[in-house]
């Protein structure tokens, strides 16, 4: 038994290399099954907001939805990295990310000056603030999961995702400001709350943005 072990860890200058691929093996499980667990949170969070906002019509909760659902779509750059085990996918995975994120604030920031342009009435206050707060948990746990993998596995795509995921957190507590403002009768705050939201999201992908170069620079 012994004999086998030795002959496992054995040629050094060729065992170097060996324990490398070991090492990077065990960082792509560990960075899949991160993505992965962000992946399965993110989208449960965005199904029940998105069937929250096909009932109540908050563009504040669509700004909202439609961050967490890019979000979410950001694990499949990140996992096919992971899964590649390649630096360079990696980094591409993580301008995906900031990519992603940027889109995101576009769309959400159209729907918000349409709904300045056209108003309409928002329904179903309760479940409205309701869907802010799932936001708020859902992103929060994706955050977790993201950054602690991130810093172990020495990731600056995933860690960029983990801050990305906790600012989503405070941007979904937005939505629960939405539905306090429209129960007081301000209706113009929720397409103005909508414009906050798609500022607060590019202000995202700018951090994003050099999260990822900062690391980028590191590697080299």
């Amino acid at each position: 038994m012994s004999s086998h072990s030795h002959a496992h860890d054995h040629p050094h200058g060729h065992g170097h290399s060996h324990g490398l691929v070991h090492d990077s093996i065990k960082r792509s499980h560990e960075g899949l099954r991160a993505v992965g667990l962000a992946l399965a949170i993110l989208a449960a969070t965005a199904v029940v907001q998105a069937v929250i906002f096909a009932a109540s019509g908050s563009v504040a909760l669509l700004a909202d939805l439609i961050h967490n659902a890019g979000d979410a779509a950001t694990a499949v750059p990140l996992a096919i990295a992971f899964a590649l085990r390649s630096a360079r996918a990696e980094r591409w995975a993580g301008l995906a990310v900031v990519l992603a994120i940027f889109v995101s604030a576009c769309v959400a920031g159209y729907e918000a000056i349409v709904r300045l342009i056209d108003p309409r009435e928002v329904e179903y206050l309760g479940a409205l603030a309701a869907a802010g707060a799932v936001g708020f948990a859902g992103n929060w746990w994706a955050a977790l999961v993201r950054t602690r993998a991130g810093r172990r596995l020495d990731s600056p795509a995933l860690v960029a995702d983990g801050a990305h995921a906790r600012a989503d957190a405070y941007v979904s507590l937005a939505v629960v400001a939405s539905a306090a403002v429209l129960a007081i009768g301000l209706d113009i705050a929720d397409p103005l709350i909508g414009l906050a939201i798609t500022l607060v999201i590019l202000r995202i992908t700018l951090q994003s943005w050099r999260t990822v170069r900062d690391g980028d620079a590191h590697t080299h």
